[in-house]
């Protein structure tokens, strides 16, 4: 059974820093790209940041510079450490890993950004 368990969410000042973490269990994980995609309310759902199973990165231009994303195949976990955050950087953020055809999601943490 595949478990993605998400972390790290909360309530930050704009400016702030948040990291959230997302532990995985029952998949070879080292094989699988890893993503964090965002959802704010009345909005469809985005990705935010990915990591493929060979370490390249994406980011969506919106966070560039002030989000980074990592991981650890030997923990399992893939991190987003978000800086500088801003009001619009509201929203639930869901973990996912993928490898055709399979695709998992955690089931999401919140993150406001106000003051």
């Amino acid at each position: 059974q595949v478990q993605l368990v998400e972390s790290g969410g909360g309530l930050v000042q704009p400016g702030g820093s948040l990291r959230l973490s997302c532990a995985a269990s029952g998949i070879t994980f080292s094989i699988y790209g890893v993503g964090w995609h965002r959802q704010a309310p009345g909005k469809q759902r985005e990705l935010v940041a990915h990591i493929t199973s060979g370490g390249n990165v994406y980011y969506a231009d919106s966070v560039k510079g002030r989000f980074t994303i990592s991981r650890d195949n030997a923990k399992n976990t893939v991190v987003l450490q978000m800086n500088s955050l801003k009001p619009e950087d509201t929203a639930v953020y869901y973990c996912n890993v993928a490898r055709a055809p399979n695709t998992y999601w955690g089931q999401g943490t919140q993150v406001t950004v106000s003051s």
